[in-house]
């Protein structure tokens, strides 16, 4: 399945359902968001800059503090009055429960590449509240099968699901939730880097245009998609490490084996009929470059709030989504290209930007021709490279440690007398 998948992807081909994989009782649906169609069905959008329109709205609900900003924030009320989570009694992702023999090894896992550690669970909506706050964290976190009952949870250091795990008490089980194949949007919301207090059922819910139902597992106390496919519902507990990976990653490389916590399972329950959601990654193209522009148009705007300088900006497929950022710029004064580079490496995940270029506004950072032009005509690399140290992306396998590396920021900018020309 994993190599006729891989095929499929790189021909822009369509969504798969392999109906009969062998010795599983599962259907297994891979390819969903493998092309810009789908994309624009699934978030029922004419282009993907409709996403980043949406969202600033939704951020934009503060609280009112005055009775004039009351009056001007009633129009919106409605169109946020029915997004909030509604919690439900029955569910279809609990026609079926198993809490006495629960068995991982029963879901149709694949092994996607040759020297995988084992089976992985790719498209995993991990759901975790942290132990003294109670925010509730949605994230996808891969996790690797061991055997019928345990398996690895790949949270990186970086990740809210691990500051959830370091704060919780090493001597008590920290409950984990696990649902597979909710509907598209949630699924997507998992992978989303949102502002700390932005909860990812909530923006579902925008983003739908209609509240995610939410049910109690049965064996924690933690909520999740009624709509799921399947849920895991377990724990892990604090302290307790095992050896996770190589896994064949979206960089194109294997990242290796490292220490994660264990997920212990304690049910299963899923619908009557249900499907086994999973993606491939590797090497690009693959089904998450969409991801990643959704991604990318979806917080643009955000962005621009904090530096309204910034045109357009493009993390190109190749660049993996935190290896490359091109990005124009209003130009304003000498050395303005430095001070965007020094301000997106303080934004959120984009800290993890391995090499920035910054353009005037008139080159289309969407053309790779432009980019390249422009690159080579303007740049000085004496005068015009600035390099950084500071946190990468876990998955970097150039840095020289973990987590820590240099980066890189490059004016592409025509030059001013000022700036030296």
């Amino acid at each position: 399945m994993a190599e006729i998948t891989d095929r499929v992807v790189k021909k822009n081909g369509p969504a798969l359902l392999f109906q009969n994989s062998a010795g599983f009782n599962f259907p297994v649906l891979t390819n969903v968001y493998g092309s810009l169609d789908r994309i624009r069905t699934i978030f029922n959008i004419q282009e993907l800059d409709d996403l980043g329109e949406g969202v600033t709205r939704f951020l934009e609900m503060a609280p009112p503090k005055g009775w004039v900003e009351k009056l001007k924030l009633l129009p919106r009320l409605k169109e946020v009055a029915g997004i909030f989570p509604k919690s439900v009694k029955k569910a279809p992702c609990q026609e079926i429960i198993n809490t006495e023999t629960p068995d991982l090894t029963q879901l149709p896992v694949l092994t996607c590449w040759p020297e995988d550690g084992g089976p992985f669970i790719t498209l995993p909506v991990v759901i975790t509240r942290h132990p003294k706050t109670g925010k509730r964290n949605v994230g996808m976190y891969r996790m690797q099968v061991y055997d019928k009952i345990t398996a690895g949870l790949h949270w990186h250091v970086h990740k809210d699901g691990a500051d959830h795990y370091r704060n919780s008490d090493p001597k008590e089980p920290f409950p984990v939730a696990v649902a597979l194949g909710p509907d598209p949007i949630t699924t997507y919301c998992a992978t989303a880097p949102l502002p700390d207090g932005l909860d990812e059922i909530l923006l579902s819910g925008f983003l739908r245009q209609k509240p995610v139902e939410m049910v109690r597992c049965v064996t924690c106390d933690l909520e999740v998609p009624a709509e799921s496919q399947f849920v895991l519902e377990g724990y892990v507990t604090r302290g307790e490490l095992r050896t996770e990976g190589p896994f064949g990653d979206h960089t194109g490389y294997y990242s290796p084996a490292d220490q994660y916590p264990v997920f212990h399972l304690t049910a299963i329950t899923h619908r009557k009929n249900p499907i086994y959601p999973a993606t491939l990654v590797g090497y690009p193209p693959m089904e998450d470059q969409w991801l990643g522009k959704v991604t990318e148009r979806l917080f643009l705007p955000l962005i621009k709030q904090q530096m309204p300088e910034i045109v357009d900006m493009n993390l190109p497929v190749e660049g993996c989504f935190h290896n490359l950022c091109f990005v124009s710029i209003q130009k304003r004064y000498p050395g303005h290209a430095h001070k965007v580079m020094q301000a997106i490496w303080g934004l959120g995940q984009m800290m993890f930007s391995k090499m920035i270029f910054v353009f005037d506004k008139d080159v289309d950072v969407q053309d790779l021709s432009q980019v390249l032009f422009h690159l080579g005509g303007n740049v000085d690399p004496g005068r015009d490279i600035t390099r950084v140290k500071g946190p990468v992306d876990a998955l970097d396998h150039a840095s020289t440690r973990p987590h820590v590396g240099t980066k890189m920021g490059m004016d592409c900018t025509a030059k001013w007398p000022t700036e030296g020309y």
